[in-house]
This record gives structure tokens, sequence and C-alpha cells, in this order.
């Protein structure tokens, strides 16, 4: 299959006139057509495609149809059928009447071919560059974010089930990559020990029978490691991905020794979570856990502006792994915005991506200021209300040294690196001071103080940020970090966000962007309508009595 762009013609006359005559108030996807064109060109994916081969679907279509399909939250197959029958969606796409569109299987075939060729992100970027081009989306504006859970789309395993499974999923790829082979390999019992899916209703309910059958699972898996990784085995069965998930699955959940093989145990080190294969139907999803939220997938943070002058556009998408640490995406969400030229000036977030190392970096690397709510200090000082926190200690950084609320001088100044490599400095008292302090009990129940802070430009920084949180101008600037949940709100209920379609982190993240895409093009279309923003939901007993309340 190959590509050869071409010039993009307008939409064909009698398409035109039907669809104005069928929707004579206007249609978003007529209003799309006429206001910001066609979004995408042909050379804008054609990179991902051979020179030669059968002349391919035009991708600049394939791409539009695709954050159509997002902004209805359509399947493939549905998708194609609106390409075929829907006027509005013919008219956007520049087809006839009798256009008879293209099977759905072009859909997938597109998708894989941007995954393979990194070139998902044009599904965005083109459109953010058309919104930069109309003064839309301006650098150092306003921008905030948040994360939200991703259901990975497979089944939530336990041990047992996990091993079972895999199996099944290895010896059903290898009949299919390798059949003669896998022949040669395979054991009678396997047929009804691996022929159904891995449940729990099928699994022994017995602890020793649970014991045994991960025995004979683990024995099954090891010996079909051995004739794979064997050198008379085809290359193309060790290089085979279900093969290598076998090989991880079984390093988790198993230790070889000298008397064979053994099922892990709480003491033999069973990996974490974060760095565990939950399914071998998606090796990439993770064990996540937030609060009262535990599932198993990715995490999607969304980054959008919030200018009152302009539309509030998503700019930027990440998929993590479901354990990572919010503030962990900030320093990639940073230097996507910088190669776009699209940083912001102030960026609103939550807690769990404010750091006082990010505090500082933001704006030293990328000079962004970054405003949301610090992490309480959990010390029994701060917690009792009248105790000595650090916040309480004047700190003489040229000098190394650090005085207490009673006007007692340290006597030990020691930096040090934790295990995580934050700088730190160990600070400690002296024991002649302290243990005849009249406030001692508001300081310390040991013989003396100690302190450990971090290094100076984090530990000004941080002090500097609890103390704007009590100004004026820092709650006037966090209260538009509240849209952004509205923002995640729309994204699950129109493009299903809270629930990946595909398996894998990439495929994940591609119908990520095509929902951030989505979502901006809503946007765009009723900004040119001058829709008015939509306000945040209220129950009807709560507008019941607020509209009763005199003012």
């Amino acid at each position: 299959m190959s590509l050869h762009p071409r010039p993009i013609g307008s939409v064909p006359e009698e398409a035109a006139r039907v669809a104005h005559a069928a929707f004579p108030g206007g249609n978003t996807y007529i209003a799309l057509r006429d206001e910001l064109g066609t979004i995408f060109r042909d050379d804008d994916f054609a990179d991902p495609y051979p020179s030669r081969g059968r002349p391919a679907e035009s991708p600049w279509r394939l791409a539009l149809v695709t954050v159509f399909q997002f902004a209805e939250g359509l399947s493939d197959r549905r998708a194609a059928d609106a390409v075929r029958g829907r006027i509005d969606w013919k008219y956007a796409l520049g087809l006839g009447l009798d256009d008879p569109g293209f099977d759905a299987s072009v859909l997938c075939e597109f998708r894989a071919r941007l995954v393979a060729g990194s070139a998902e992100g044009r599904l965005l970027d083109a459109l953010l560059d058309l919104c930069r081009g109309r003064g839309w989306l301006k650098t150092r504006g306003r921008q905030r974010t948040d994360a939200t859970h991703v259901l990975a789309r497979v089944r939530n395993l336990d041990r047992l089930e996990c091993v079972v499974e895999t199996m099944r999923h290895v010896l059903n790829s290898l009949a299919a990559a390798d059949p003669e082979w896998l022949r040669r390999q395979a054991r009678a019992e396997w047929v009804e020990r691996y022929g159904r899916r891995a449940e729990e209703s099928r699994l022994p309910d017995s602890e020793e029978g649970r014991r045994a059958l991960a025995r004979e699972v683990g024995k099954d898996g090891h010996a079909l490691l051995a004739a794979a990784y064997d050198a008379g085995a085809p290359p193309s069965v060790a290089r085979s991905p279900a093969v290598e998930t076998l090989r991880r699955v079984w390093v988790q959940h198993f230790l070889v020794e000298a008397g064979g093989l053994r099922w892990r145990a709480e003491g033999d080190g069973i990996p974490p979570s974060a760095a565990s294969i939950n399914s071998p139907h998606d090796s990439e999803a993770r064990y996540g856990k937030k609060r009262s939220t535990i599932w198993v997938g990715y995490k999607a943070h969304l980054t959008e502006t919030c200018d009152d002058e302009s539309p509030h556009l998503v700019v930027q998408v990440t998929t993590a792994p479901a354990p990572a640490a919010d503030g962990d995406a900030l320093a990639g969400i940073y230097e996507q915005l910088g190669r776009k030229d699209s940083l912001p000036g102030k960026h609103l977030a939550d807690t769990g991506y404010i750091d006082a190392e990010l505090l500082v970096s933001s704006r030293r690397d990328h000079g962004v200021e970054l405003i949301g709510p610090t992490r309480p200090d959990y010390g029994w000082q701060a917690l009792a209300g009248g105790g000595f926190t650090a916040s309480d200690f004047a700190i003489d950084w040229e000098g190394s040294r650090a005085t207490c609320p009673e006007g007692r001088v340290s006597s030990g100044w020691t930096p040090a690196v934790e295990r995580d490599h934050t700088e730190v400095v160990h600070i400690k008292f002296s024991r002649k001071d302290c243990k005849p302090c009249p406030a001692r009990e508001r300081c310390t129940g040991a013989a003396r103080r100690s302190l450990t802070i971090r290094a100076r430009e984090p530990f000004e920084a941080l002090r500097a940020a609890r103390a704007r949180e009590e100004t004026e101008e820092y709650r006037a600037d966090y209260a538009h970090r509240a849209g952004i949940e509205g923002t995640i709100s729309q994204a699950v209920r129109v493009a299903g966000l809270r629930r990946s379609r595909y398996a894998g982190r990439a495929k994940t993240h591609l119908q990520h962007l095509a929902t951030a895409a989505a979502i901006d093009i809503l946007r765009v279309v009723d900004w040119l309508a001058e829709a008015p923003r939509e306000a945040t939901r209220t129950c009807a007993f709560v507008r019941l009595i607020t509209a009763a309340v005199p003012a």
C-alpha cells in the first residue's frame, strides 16, 4: 500500500446542497469544514507509508474520521458506516453522496501505521498548529493539568490466574505463528489445562490444590521456554512477544533452584506491583491505587489552556503507567510543550504535582510558575497546632547553622543525599540547650531536636509556596484549576477515556490523543458559534434549596 499525496478538493456541489438543506441551522461537522477546512493534509502522514504499492485511502480523511469517531464514541464499524451514510460527515470529508466509503479495517490499519511510525501525535498537533495560526493558542498563557485512571482492556487476574492465562496466551500465539513446531512440543494434558481461559471458578479451592496446579503450570512453562530457546528452534519462536511475556511472568512468579521450579512465596522477593505483569494480553498494564480507587491499566494526564479570552484547548496528553506518581509526569509534559513552543507562564495543578524540587526545576528549566497546594507537614509538631515545625527555624545557609524559636543555635550541619537522590541537610541541636529548654514539649520528645530539611533552593521554594497559599492572589489564580475536572468528565462521557479500547501503552496513548483532538474540535466549533461555556452542574435538590434562599 502506497501514498501519493494529492491536493484536497472542495466539497462536491451536490453534497454541499443536500447538507445545507438538511441542516439549515448548521451542524458541528459542517461548521468545522466551513470554518477550519480539512485540518489535516496527506503530507502530514506521508512518512509511515511506502512509496510503492496499491494506493492507500487518503490519510487526511482517515485522521479526520478517527477524530470524529472519538467525538461520538463510535467503534470502527459504526464510524465506517457513518462515512457511508451521514450527510454531515460526507460534507466534512469532501465526499460525494454516492461515495461507498471504506471497510472498517482500514481505520485499524491506519492506527497501526501511526503507532509504528510514532506519528500518533500528529492527530493533535495539526489542530493545535491551526489554532495557533488563528491566535487561539498563545505562548506563556495559563494552563492546568490533572490526571485520571484508565482501565486496561484486560481482566484483573490473581497470581495463579495470571500464570495459567499466560500459558494459554503463548500456546494460542504459537499455534498461529508456528503450528508445526508447537505440535511437536505440546502435551495431551495441555488441552484440558489451557483450552479455556483461566477463571477462578475453574481453579482448585484448596490451598494445596492451588499450589499443586501452580507447580504443574510452572513445569509446563519452563519446558516450553527451554524448547523455544533451544538452538534447534525456529528463531521466530524465541523472538515471539508471547514467549518473552511468558519468560517475564515466570521470573515474576517462580524460582529456579537445584531441586527444580518453585512457586515464589512472600519471603522470596515477589516483584512489586509496579513492575509486575498483570495480564499477558497487555504486558504494559500495571496495578495502580489512588486513595480508594484500585485498577489495572494506565493513567492519563491532560493539560489544557484556561485563558478567559480564548477557547480552552487540550494541548498535551501523557499516558503514564498506573502506579507512577503524578509529579513524575511533569518534566515530560514541559519537554513536549517546549518543543511545540506552548509552555505556560502559570501552570495550575493539584497537590500530586507539587513538590519542592518541581517548584524549582519548573521555573529554572522552563520558566514556568507552578501553582498549587503544597503537601502539608505531617510531623507531630505541625499536627499538634502549637509545635515548632521546620518552618519556625531560622536557617543561615551561608553560616551553615539554624536557630530555633527559643534562640538556640544548632551544633551540627551535615549535607546528605537520600535514597531517592534528594539532597537534604541534617541539622542537630545540643543536648545542653534542648534538655533545660522551657519550650521542649512543643519541640521534641527526644533528648535534643534534630531536623532534616531539603537543600537551599527547594527549601526556600517550598517555604515561599506555602506563604503564597495564604494570599488572595493565589486563591484567584488557583480557582481556574477547577475546570480541568470538567474536561476529564467530558473525555470520559463523550469518548470513553477511562477504558482503553486497545492493548498496550502506545495504542492507548493514540486513543488519548484522538480524544483530546475530538474535544478540541468540539470546543473550537462552540467557540466560533459563541456558545456559552457550561457551568458546574448541581443536583436538583441543591438548585431547589439555593433558589429558595434569599440573597
